[in-house]
């Protein structure tokens, strides 16, 4: 089945056909990076990195740009603020935004270009838009003449006089028309600034992310996303711009973009002190239970973000983790048992077998469909459900098929989870991982010994001391088990 997706300029859902058969070239807008990200631009980050993940799970080869606005009013107004050069900020704050981004196991772009980075190329395509009539001087800033681009508002769907002044300047003093963005913004006192043919100053935040996604991926890539709140004015600049320098379109095959999040069923806004970063949610909940609660929201629908429903989604974390926990435990078990012998597969097994493979074409299928990570994942608590059932049944009499089977349930379940990016961080420990994984076990010997010959207080003090750290010991017939709270 082929992937659907809800392109915001057809406003309907549109067959995935890519320039390149079996690549992916995807843009999406990423960080100004004046401050910490919050909460809602950390949805919109991970939303895209659901799709992106799900694509390359699918086949595709993605390669994925995020650009990086390290030059903008909020910046060189914040490091006023705090007192220091506007790029020394953004540089901390572009620090910040990696780290935040792999703590929720966002995994990096393919590439990152930076707007300060970018500006020559940035100059060209004004200049060129100058030159061909579509845009123009006007004491220094340069404007795109939104007049003289007859499609503009195609991509949101906004008639000319519906459409809100974009610019915080007088127009009467600058601008032709009220409608018309800046392209370049002369210099004002003590602001950085580069030199240009019209004279000191920066480019406007659109022209950036235009510029820099024809760079790389060139005109008329596959996939362009972002926050919904992105739709006008900036993406529908953004095509203005492109379109017009380069005589002919499209700019992008599909647009994509992420609903918004509210805090307790509010509007973030600094007016009612609701904002959360993120590194404020990552203190108190698990990045797995973060990603949990926005899989279970489709990407473009509204989500409500409140305390309680992370720690709904964790609870609901936790049924995947019991399961993993019990097949795996159930294996080493089974493993280490005589019997099961070999034979033709029983009715319990065919009908196990017939659940995995449901489960994952189901689970392809949402995906398919406009990447619905909800309904995905609702097909596999559906398979946790019954993996549980069946664990129930298997005993150390069971068939070798019927073991096997439990095996092939484990790949599947850790497979689609690992699809979205969910049981990432355990499996990074590396060699420091197995390393404590090595010293529990031979601690759990020792406790097995102790208790074996009576030593009860040694015994405890074992069991105590790693549910400090962190440890669940469950004794069960023959030995024990243990796992990470």
């Amino acid at each position: 089945m082929a992937i659907r997706l809800y392109n915001t300029m057809t406003r309907r859902k549109d067959e995935l056909v890519t320039r390149e058969e079996g690549k992916v070239l995807m843009y999406v807008c990423g960080p100004t990076v004046y401050n910490y990200i919050h909460i809602g631009n950390a949805r919109t980050f991970l939303n895209f990195d659901f799709i992106r993940r799900y694509m390359e799970f699918a086949g595709y080869d993605v390669t994925f740009a995020q650009n990086v606005t390290d030059i903008d009013d909020k910046i060189i107004n914040r490091a006023r603020e705090e007192g220091i050069e506007a790029e020394q900020l953004a540089e901390k704050y572009r620090v910040a935004f990696e780290e935040d981004m792999r703590a929720l196991g966002v995994r990096p772009p393919s590439i990152a270009p930076r707007a300060t980075e970018h500006v020559n190329e940035m100059l060209e395509v004004i200049g060129a838009l100058v030159e061909r009539g579509v845009a123009y001087v006007s004491e220094g800033d340069v404007y795109f003449e939104v007049a003289k681009f007859p499609s503009y508002g195609k991509l949101s769907g906004r008639a000319l006089d519906e459409q809100m002044v974009t610019e915080c300047v007088n127009p009467a003093e600058r601008k032709r028309d009220p409608q018309d963005f800046a392209l370049w913004k002369a210099a004002k006192p003590g602001e950085p600034s580069w030199e240009s043919p019209w004279g000191p100053g920066r480019p406007g935040w659109h022209m950036e992310c235009s510029t820099m996604s024809v760079q790389y991926l060139g005109m008329g890539f596959d996939i362009h996303g972002g926050g919904l709140d992105l739709v006008f004015p900036h993406h529908e600049n953004e095509r203005a711009q492109a379109e017009a320098w380069a005589g002919a379109g499209p700019f992008v095959r599909y647009w994509i973009h992420s609903g918004m999040l509210n805090i307790d069923a509010e509007k973030m806004s600094k007016s009612l002190g609701n904002i959360k970063t993120l590194r404020e949610v990552l203190s108190d909940f698990d990045r797995d239970a973060v990603r949990m609660l926005m899989l279970g929201t489709h990407y473009r629908s509204p989500l409500s973000f409140s305390d309680e429903s992370l720690a709904e989604a964790a609870a609901a974390l936790e049924r995947i983790t019991n399961c993993r926990f019990n097949v795996r435990d159930a294996i080493a078990r089974y493993d280490a048992e005589v019997g099961g012998e070999d034979g033709p597969a029983t009715e319990a097994e065919r009908g196990f077998r017939t659940m995995l493979n449901r489960t994952e074409e189901e689970f392809r299928a949402h995906m398919d469909d406009d990447f619905n990570t909800a309904a995905a994942m609702g097909s596999v608590f559906e398979m946790v459900r019954d993996t549980n059932s069946y664990l129930a049944g298997v005993t150390g009499a069971s068939t070798a098929g019927e073991k096997a089977a439990l095996r092939d349930s484990l790949e599947l379940l850790e497979g689609l989870c690992g699809a979205l990016g969910l049981f990432e961080e355990e499996e990074a420990g590396g060699e420091m991982a197995r390393l404590a994984d090595g010293l529990v076990g031979l601690l759990l010997e020792v406790r097995l010994a102790a208790r074996a010959k009576k030593e009860f207080e040694l015994a405890d003090r074992i069991r105590e001391g790693l549910a400090e750290l962190g440890v669940r010991v469950e004794d069960v017939a023959g030995g024990y088990r243990w796992r990470l709270e």
